[in-house]
């Protein structure tokens, strides 16, 4: 059985505050209730949790704008990383996310390993486009050239 109710909260994979949602009973019941998640849809609450979501929707619009001019930067923007290598050029483990980051925090430029999309660590030598997540709706590209110390 399903029931429609008003998100108080942000929830993942459902929806932002004041968003009107049917969810199923169980759900709500036991664990969007108990959180103070959710209630059940009624005038007073729609109007109370509207004026927080405006801020919200604003404060997201902020926060694009000032991932887009992050993302401007990082066209100039590149990342060398010097690693140990065999004698016919092979890399001595790989380069992670985690490394590139600490790269980049060494320029002043301080990002979450998270916030680097890469499908795999890299484990060879040359120049790689690494996809940076700034926001969910803004994406960068960062030079990643990785050579021989």
């Amino acid at each position: 059985m399903a029931v429609e109710v008003l998100l108080m909260d942000a929830v993942p994979g459902l929806g932002i505050e004041g968003d009107v949602v049917s969810v199923a009973d169980g759900y709500a019941r036991n664990f969007l209730f108990p959180r103070g998640i959710a209630s059940l849809v009624t005038e007073g609450k729609k109007r109370q949790i509207e004026k927080k979501r405006l801020e919200r929707l604003e404060l997201m619009k902020k926060e694009k704008s000032a991932a887009e001019e992050l993302a401007k930067k990082f066209e100039n923007v590149s990342c060398t990383i010097a690693v140990k290598t065999t004698e016919n050029g092979k890399l001595f483990g790989s380069v992670t996310a985690a490394q590139i980051a600490e790269k980049l925090a060494e320029q002043d430029i301080q990002l979450e390993s998270t916030q680097l999309k890469l499908a795999a660590p890299l484990h060879e030598l040359g120049v790689f486009d690494v996809e940076i997540s700034l926001h969910p709706e803004v994406q960068a590209a960062l030079k990643v050239w990785i050579v021989e110390e």
